[in-house]
């Protein structure tokens, strides 16, 4: 039985614009053997069809239904939830506008309108806006969100993600968002193995740099849960941690073996 590869891309597959050593070829290598690759990334200011262009720009042949972000995956979830006439409050980038969007799902500004809020990484968040889905929380608005990344690797070092904008309504309404779609969801698991590559868990390996979001999803639902150190964590981190890696990995060059 083939594999399953899932490949997270910032810090695993690639650093901003440079692709990290050995990934192109240990890609084509998995796939020339016959296991099956997937990209999923919780990244949501930029759409599918963009990190298509991007892997294939970077030297690895990639088509759109061999990538998923966190903004498809919350669009598919909400379309399976609304009711007719619900609009949903975005704060996030156009990417994710775009993509809901695509599924004929009804966006509104107004706070009195809004059956949902959906918190995005945002690189123009506000108070106005932190406000504008304060009220739509007040009026009744369920709260969900892309990813719950604090940071994003870039070459140099990080930079605030999503995890910043949910703290700030966190803060504000003393909730919990209801529910993050991206990982370490299982829901983007299940939907993944079972419909995409439509293997067993345990025939299917997640690869990738951080241990709150790639290793828990991996770790939940039982796929074999693969540690790069390119990105974000480093072995200091994981002595720390309660949660264990299957596997640890100086780089992607090493999956091959694995």
């Amino acid at each position: 039985m083939a594999n399953g590869f899932i490949f997270d891309l910032d810090g695993t597959v690639y650093l901003g614009n440079k692709l990290i050593a050995g990934a192109a070829e240990t890609i084509s290598h998995l796939r020339n053997r016959g296991d099956k690759v997937i990209f999923l990334t919780n990244k949501s200011i930029e759409t599918v069809q963009n990190y298509v262009e991007k892997l294939n720009r970077l030297g690895i042949d990639t088509d759109y239904h061999e990538v998923i972000n966190s903004n498809y995956l919350v669009a598919r979830y909400l379309k399976s939830r609304l009711k007719q006439n619900e609009k949903v409050m975005v704060i996030g980038e156009q990417p994710l506008i775009d993509e809901l969007n695509d599924l004929n799902i009804a966006i509104t500004d107004n706070s009195k309108e809004a059956s949902y809020v959906v918190l995005g990484w945002d690189r123009q968040f506000t108070y106005e806006k932190l406000n504008n889905a304060f009220q739509a929380w007040r009026n009744g608005a369920r709260v969900i969100a892309t990813n719950p990344d604090r940071t994003c690797p870039v070459e140099g070092g990080q930079v605030p993600d999503c995890g910043a904008m949910i703290g700030a309504l966190e803060g504000a309404t003393g909730e919990k968002v209801e529910i993050i779609v991206g990982k370490p969801s299982t829901h983007a698991a299940h939907f993944i193995v079972s419909e995409i590559l439509q293997l067993p868990p345990e025939n299917c390996f997640i690869v990738g740099d951080r241990l709150a979001t790639d290793m828990k999803m991996g770790l939940d639902y039982g796929l074999q849960a693969v540690l790069v150190l390119t990105g974000i964590t480093n072995l200091g981190m994981v002595e720390d941690s309660r949660m264990k890696p299957s596997v640890i990995l100086d780089s992607i060059r090493e999956v091959v073996d694995l």
